[in-house]
């Protein structure tokens, strides 16, 4: 890569960084801040800023000295940790958005009861419940990676220590560690992605069902920003982490990490916004305060 284009890839990224940052602090600000915002729905999109910045501090910051220095160096250590809570973030966003996904489908499919069923008791404890499986899930893979031997050119040609450069550096058997990640992801990313689409299924359903053309539409866009960005999660992480090659990595992953550490990150929030009617208001009264 040409050092003008290093530079012009450096010059956007940090611009994507920066407006993702100020975007996420915006939404958790207005959020926090709106009495007519203290609602499920928006607690939980609280929650998905907070992991949206926690990622993108993790990933970003290094992939721009990589843009800027000759060489990178990280510790073994280190690396690991990166790994760690990359793959932290990562459950922590599944589990949250099929979390997202049944407080849509309550609140569009039994509107009467959701008030009821979607209790703010309830509401704190999925939102625990996700972090604590980002606590844990990631735990078994790290620790496998750590017991491998790694030999020779230890370059890792990738933006960050993901699962699949760090097997490939490898001089040990992989075999356990790779079927420990291969099946986790094949848990987690499948069983979060088809209770969305079950959430969304029932969702369409009972929309397709309103007599009203107005009360359609303004069910539809309850739930077409989280729709927006499930689709363009699962778009690339099924392809990155569900299939059993994921730890013989092409150059074509790394552009699709850089697509979903920079582009999606810095989409989520300007969807979460611009396509919520209460998020505007919620704005535009801040601003005139």
């Amino acid at each position: 890569m040409s050092s003008d284009l290093k530079r012009l890839m450096f010059i956007l990224i940090l611009k994507s960084y920066l407006i993702t940052l100020m975007a996420n602090i915006l939404i958790i600000s207005v959020v926090q801040t709106n009495s007519l915002l203290q609602v499920p729905m928006y607690h939980f999109l609280s929650h998905f800023s907070v992991l949206e910045i926690g990622y993108t501090t993790l990933v970003i910051p290094k992939m721009l000295v990589g843009l800027l220095a000759v060489q990178v160096t990280i510790s073994r250590y280190g690396c690991l940790t990166q790994f760690y809570f990359v793959f932290f973030f990562g459950t922590v966003e599944n589990v949250l958005l099929a979390v997202m996904g049944y407080d849509r489908y309550l609140a569009i499919c039994n509107p009467l009861h959701y008030s009821s069923i979607m209790t703010h008791s309830l509401c704190c404890q999925m939102a625990f419940a996700a972090w604590i499986c980002g606590c844990f899930i990631p735990v078994m893979p790290t620790i496998g990676l750590a017991k491998l031997d790694f030999c020779g050119d230890k370059g890792i040609d990738h933006f960050f220590c993901d699962f699949g450069p760090l097997v490939k550096l490898s001089c040990s058997d992989t075999s356990v560690v790779i079927w420990i990640f291969f099946g986790q992801s094949c848990v987690l990313i499948p069983t979060c992605c088809l209770l969305i689409i079950i959430s969304y299924t029932f969702i369409i359903s009972t929309i397709l069902n309103i007599p009203s053309t107005s009360s359609r539409q303004k069910a539809f866009s309850t739930c077409a920003s989280h729709f927006t960005v499930v689709s363009i999660y699962y778009g690339t992480i099924i392809f990155m982490y569900v299939r059993p090659s994921a730890a013989n990595t092409f150059r074509g992953d790394k552009m699709i990490s850089v697509f979903y550490s920079v582009v999606t990150t810095l989409l989520n929030p300007i969807i979460y916004s611009l396509r919520n009617a209460s998020i505007k208001e919620a704005m535009q009264s801040m601003t005139k305060k």
